[in-house]
């Protein structure tokens, strides 16, 4: 289990002290649901060190499954008047006596052996997780909810854009079982719309690229997140295909202040792309990355068929950030220095 240490401290200082609009969520209330995934970890840090170190009064709902693994995580917090964790399963109604103002709701499986493993529970998460978060919205009059998509709802590049705008939408095979995922995402999406008309909230919608950073779980399976293993420990590299899908990557830190920007400031009812402006690259250059900084060797090995059947069969999916960049959010670590920042933080971290 991740423990936050100097390194990382300082990426939360980083991003605590920047260009956010902070006075906003002065004494705000906040659900963050999926608290103890690898975004959520990061935003529960970030938004206590704004009330530790700027006496911001937010007061964190952290809602997630184990209570046990959020302790392990969070045991620093457990005892602060600003801090709640809430033991649920998402996809029961959220019987919460809090007046919320703010829900961030990142709750979902999120890497490819739980695709496979749990495909019903990938599907209901985003689906009736979902509809939980939003019921919830609504009966208490929260003054906004972020939802956390996917840039996997774009489907396959049908081969007529370099990357993906907000309006693209290529194909999914859904008969398939890696479907659940995208499929559960796009679903959600058309459910906030629906509330969003007939419920009259306010939902906005972050459609986040591959995200990584030292925030991930020990069970995380996304390619990156093998890769960051295989650092840590000292191994070669180990690329389980060809190396030429290109996909968009963002450093935990700054999808986080990009989910931050999008809750402040995006507009009702719309989705916006969250990455990096120079992080779309192919598997392979990513773990050349790897390989320079690690001086270990590149190897290339099979996927047995249980990772197999949760990769994505996407081989280009690059998105277009332009959107965001016009709220004014600017990223802040390049996808070497995200990298290294990651190894760093988990070798001080052992």
């Amino acid at each position: 289990m991740f423990k936050a240490n100097d390194f990382y401290k300082k990426d939360i200082h980083l991003i605590a002290s920047g260009n956010i609009d902070w006075n906003k969520l002065k004494n705000k209330k906040i659900l963050v649901t999926g608290a103890t995934g690898l975004i959520g970890t990061f935003l529960v840090d970030l938004l206590m060190y704004r009330n530790i170190n700027y006496n911001d009064g937010i007061i964190i709902y952290a809602m997630g499954r184990n209570k046990e693994k959020a302790f392990t995580r969070f045991n620093e917090y457990f005892d602060s008047d600003c801090f709640f964790f809430i033991e649920h399963d998402i996809q029961k109604e959220i019987n919460l006596n809090a007046p919320i103002d703010y829900i961030i709701h990142g709750a979902s499986n999120t890497h490819p052996i739980a695709y496979a493993t749990e495909p019903i529970n990938t599907i209901l998460l985003s689906v009736l997780g979902t509809k939980s978060v939003l019921d919830f919205a609504s009966i208490q009059n929260v003054e906004r909810t972020l939802f956390l998509s996917t840039v996997e709802i774009y489907g396959e590049n049908r081969g007529d854009v370099e990357s993906f705008n907000e309006d693209y939408c290529g194909y999914i095979n859904c008969n398939t079982l890696r479907a659940g995922y995208p499929e559960g995402k796009r679903t959600a999406e058309a459910l906030c719309q629906a509330y969003i008309k007939e419920k009259n909230i306010d939902i906005v919608i972050a459609r986040c690229c591959r995200i990584y950073g030292p925030t991930m779980g020990d069970d995380d399976s996304k390619v990156i997140a093998q890769f960051i293993k295989n650092a840590v420990m000292g191994e070669n590299i180990t690329l389980k295909s060809k190396g030429d899908q290109q996909y968009s990557y963002c450093y935990v830190a700054d999808a986080c202040s990009a989910l931050l920007t999008l809750l402040l400031n995006g507009k009702k009812g719309e989705a916006y792309n969250v990455c990096e402006p120079d992080c779309n690259l192919s598997l392979l250059q990513i773990a050349d990355i790897f390989s320079d900084y690690t001086g270990k060797k590149i190897v290339f090995d099979i996927p047995s068929s249980l990772e197999s059947s949760g990769y994505s069969k996407a081989t280009k999916a690059l998105l277009d950030n332009s959107k965001i960049y016009r709220l004014g959010w600017e990223a802040l670590y390049p996808i070497k220095d995200g990298i290294i920042r990651t190894i760093d933080i988990l070798h001080y971290n052992q």
